[in-house]
């Protein structure tokens, strides 16, 4: 059950130990964004309302969970760079899976939101000086403070955790 929960394994953060860790990190998340589409955009309605484990969400709720994720993870950059150690909102992502526009919406609109964020974010991410990177926000639910180092490896895991979920359950099943 954990391999199908964590296909990648668990986060774990070490530092970033390079410039060119940091940039292939950034790198690797700009690229989220197509890799998903091209593992999503042959599915059919029936296939993408599947979960990827019992109890899982839809692959349908993972592409629309990114696009949210995401963009919550880029207004958090945001806001670490435009404040001191600010309190991030964190929102309740398994309720946000059980509104209807993940729950049935259209994959597409979520896709294309997610590129235009990792475009935008990959812009400012490019733009950061290396003291940019030290800046921090505290996450309240985790009660404990993030680098925008540590958050950037985060959810460039995040991305590829959710993607193995859809590359797993499609072999699975022979898609």
């Amino acid at each position: 059950m954990n391999e199908l929960k964590y296909p990648i394994g668990k986060f774990e953060y070490f530092g970033m130990k390079s410039l060119d860790e940091r940039d292939e990190a950034i790198e690797s998340l700009l690229l989220i964004p197509f890799v998903l589409r091209q593992e999503v955009e042959e599915l059919n309605d029936e296939q993408l309302d599947c979960t990827y484990r019992e109890n899982g969400w839809t692959i349908r709720q993972v592409v629309h969970h990114l696009a949210d994720a995401h963009l919550n993870a880029y207004l958090r950059f945001k806001l670490a760079l435009t404040e001191e150690n600010p309190t991030i909102k964190p929102f309740l992502e398994a309720k946000w899976a059980e509104t209807p526009d993940c729950k049935k919406g259209e994959i597409s609109i979520s896709l294309d939101l997610l590129e235009a964020t990792h475009r935008r974010w990959n812009a400012l991410l490019r733009a950061m000086s290396n003291h940019d990177f030290e800046k921090t926000y505290f996450h309240p639910e985790q009660q404990r403070i993030f680098t925008l180092d540590e958050a950037l490896s985060l959810y460039e895991w995040h991305g590829h955790h959710h993607i193995a979920h859809i590359t797993t359950v499609k072999a699975r099943k022979g898609w």
